[in-house]
């Protein structure tokens, strides 16, 4: 289906405009998607799909996005052949109750343990590309919250049914929910206020992504494993501008999933995401931070104003196709 979304031809430019209404689609309910054709073309071509979740401690939300994951689409309609959540040192519940949701579970240290291991959401999406087989791979938050069932094959709709399209983001309206109050819109405020005015400054073909920072979004292996990570909240940023190099722009797609819910963050935790944003757009401009990669913010203790520090220089991990034993679980795979 077309996307819902209208973008005002006269303030856009010619390749984002021309790219956004040929390659934005709508899958904001399991109405608006044929999930058998999906499963016909899916077995037609013999593509295998992975499902990963990175999580840090997300036992609040996991258990029930997990079930219903594993409910619809590996066993009710097997669009699904492997539902695998990263886990990232969680403190709590996380990894039992995502196993005991259906879910296989495996922690970011046990994945490639001769690479080490590093925090951040970037480590668990590049160490998923060794822990998983398909030759799709769709990447979903795991603090996401409310119907969003139709989110798994509205993204994989565009793989399956055109070979061309090597990478998908989703996009959607995103309620800002702080402490228990609710507004309709204002979510997204790194993208809003960060990433966007970057990435059209830079890249300005890029201006057609509703969602650029998005946390759902799918690929093909093939694709993924040409591409550094980079860590922590950098990485979606970091991917969409390598992705964009690798393939070209008639190679993306974004899928309208209609509206995403998630816990949103405090302006501070949203400060040094925004530095991580910045730092790598930075680097993919050919332009290395200054002052160490540190991000200083400022608190008030009621007598004066305290500084605190926090890193954000870029921490990436190199193409998954260039780790050796990588490339021989591949070629096992293959023989």
């Amino acid at each position: 289906m077309r996307s819902g979304i209208v973008v005002d031809s006269e303030a856009v430019r010619p390749d984002a405009r021309a790219w956004f209404r040929s390659r934005t689609t709508s899958a904001r309910t399991l109405a608006a998607i044929d999930a058998e054709a999906l499963l016909t073309a899916k077995r037609r071509t013999g593509t295998r799909v992975s499902v990963v979740l990175p999580a840090r401690d997300e036992q609040a939300t996991i258990g029930p996005l997990v079930a219903d994951i594993a409910s619809r689409w590996v066993h009710r309609t097997p669009l699904v052949d492997e539902l695998l959540v990263v886990d990232s040192d969680s403190t709590d519940a996380t990894a039992a109750v995502a196993r005991a949701a259906g879910a296989d579970v495996v922690a970011t240290a046990d994945v490639l343990p001769a690479h080490g291991n590093r925090p951040g959401k970037g480590e668990a999406l590049w160490k998923s590309l060794a822990a998983t087989t398909g030759d799709v791979v769709v990447f979903l938050d795991s603090d996401l919250r409310g119907d969003v069932a139709h989110f798994v094959p509205g993204l994989l709709g565009p793989l399956l049914t055109d070979p061309t399209v090597q990478f998908v983001k989703g996009c959607y309206t995103r309620p800002l929910e702080i402490d228990g109050v609710s507004a309709p819109s204002g979510g997204g405020r790194v993208t809003e206020l960060t990433a966007r005015p970057l990435l059209n400054a830079l890249w300005p073909e890029l201006a057609g992504f509703v969602q650029p920072l998005g946390g759902e979004y799918a690929g093909r292996r093939s694709a993924l494993e040409r591409v550094p990570f980079a860590g922590a909240y950098g990485v979606e940023v970091g991917l969409l501008v390598d992705l964009l190099e690798l393939v070209g722009l008639g190679a993306l797609a974004q899928v309208d999933l209609g509206e995403r819910r998630h816990s949103s963050q405090s302006q501070e935790a949203l400060g040094a995401m925004a530095g991580q944003v910045v730092a790598t757009v930075l680097a993919r401009a050919g332009t290395a931070p200054a002052a160490g990669g540190l991000l200083t913010q400022y608190r008030h203790d009621g007598a004066a104003f305290v500084p605190r520090s926090t890193a954000v220089a870029l921490d990436e991990r190199p193409p998954m196709l260039t780790v050796p034993e990588y490339r021989a679980r591949a070629a096992g795979l293959a023989g």
